[in-house]
């Protein structure tokens, strides 16, 4: 007699049910159904790739030479390319030997080095909210997390120094991400060099996740973990072309700072890929070392839309905080659907408005209260969903005619 083969696949138990599955679900039945629904919910840019780029690729895809296998640490250009960029925008020293390394997206990055560094009995401080890769990607190496409370009402670095205090295992990794994901909060360099300085006095390594460092706002300039004296000893920090540059599909992306981290994710990754395909990063390297002007015309859109969305939402009475950077909106729930939590407003949004937006239970327990929108709607779309949302709340009581 045949057995069936075993389904017990412990890593996914690990895993709690994606919440956005859900949201995903119930756009495609109101889709189905006729509805015309505002997609707010991805964090996935709706514009092109710059030209530039994508004829480089073009034009390297021709050359034979690049349809081999790749280095799964990157080509040299790249890397050069890359600290290149680094000592250009943030005025840090890399070497592209042993503290730069390409990664397919920042994502992969991200959770290859926690594969490569993390095991069971390791405690990994996470912030909560928080993008899943970083809890997850801890927690699917076999770590333990400990959720740091850091959304817009929490003190982070009393909350990071009450945790560390009160662990029975010394923290071994600590993520951060600023400008945030989901929460848009950003921070100083004095912020930076208060939680080296907490890390270094604990030997705690930081993993830190600069992805939105080109879209900010009204003046703020996000800074580098590694502009700080010394930070080069425990820290890592990711990057992605994903926002800046338009290429989320093309999954770009670098991880530079500490030899160590940088020496066991290049170790990781020579086990697990051969890069991405070499046209993508000679693309990558027109992208970090070719004109600049599209990342202040994206940088602008992002910002007109931020305006367009968050004064149209003060203006049928939902009062939200204009963030400093990102391409997300992070809004309380209003005081009258406070009740229904997260999940069940997101839901009432696409049901009886047409508008998706993403759940904040879905980055975290702290999220929840909380919705985020992504600035990925065109004008006139963003000025339809702004409309659809005064027609319910009128439809609710919250406003009049």
């Amino acid at each position: 007699m045949s057995q069936q083969p075993s389904t017990d696949f412990k890593r996914l138990d690990l895993l709690p049910p994606y919440v956005f599955s859900v949201i995903d679900q119930l756009k495609a039945e109101a889709a189905a159904a006729g509805q015309d629904v505002i997609d707010f919910g991805m964090g996935n840019p709706d514009q092109p790739t710059p030209k530039h780029i994508v004829d480089a690729m073009v034009e390297a895809a021709r050359e034979g030479a690049n349809h081999r296998y790749s280095a799964s640490k990157g080509i040299v250009s790249v890397r050069d390319a890359i600290c290149n960029w680094y000592k250009e925008k943030y005025n840090v020293d890399l070497n592209p030997e042993t503290e730069a390394i390409y990664t397919i997206g920042s994502k992969e990055g991200l959770a290859d080095l926690t594969l490569a560094t993390l095991d069971k009995g390791d405690v990994v401080l996470v912030p909560d909210p928080a993008y899943p890769i970083h809890p997850y990607g801890p927690i699917i190496a076999g770590a333990t997390v400990v959720n740091i409370p850091a959304g817009p009402e929490d003190d982070f670095e009393a909350n990071l120094k009450k945790a560390i205090a009160e662990s029975s295992v010394k923290p071994k990794m600590l993520f951060l991400n600023y400008p945030s994901n989901p929460t848009s909060e950003c921070v100083d360099l004095a912020f930076f060099e208060r939680i080296v300085k907490i890390a270094r006095e604990h030997g705690i390594w930081i993993v830190h996740d600069l992805a939105y460092a080109d879209l900010s706002f009204d003046g703020y300039k996000a800074p580098s973990i590694l502009e700080v004296e010394g930070a080069k000893e425990i820290a890592v920090e990711s990057y992605t072309l994903s926002k800046s540059y338009n290429m989320a599909g093309w999954r770009v992306g670098f991880m530079v700072g500490n030899p160590t981290l940088i020496a066991a994710l290049t170790k990781m990754k020579s086990y697990l890929d051969y890069g991405s395909f070499a046209p993508i990063q000679h693309a990558a390297v027109t992208a970090l070392t070719g004109p600049q002007d599209c990342v202040e015309e994206i940088r602008l859109r992002y910002q007109n839309r931020r305006n367009l969305l968050c004064e149209g939402l003060s203006s049928i009475g939902w009062d939200v905080k204009k963030p400093k950077a990102s391409m997300f909106l992070w809004a309380k729930i209003p005081e009258a659907y406070q009740s229904l939590g997260s999940m069940k407003f997101a839901e009432k949004l696409i049901k009886e408005a047409s508008v998706a937006v993403a759940p904040g239970i879905g980055f975290g327990q702290g999220g929840e209260g909380y919705v985020r929108f992504g600035l990925i709607v065109e004008d006139e779309r963003t000025e339809k969903a702004l409309e659809n949302l005064r027609q319910l709340f009128i439809k609710d009581g919250l406003l009049t005619e």
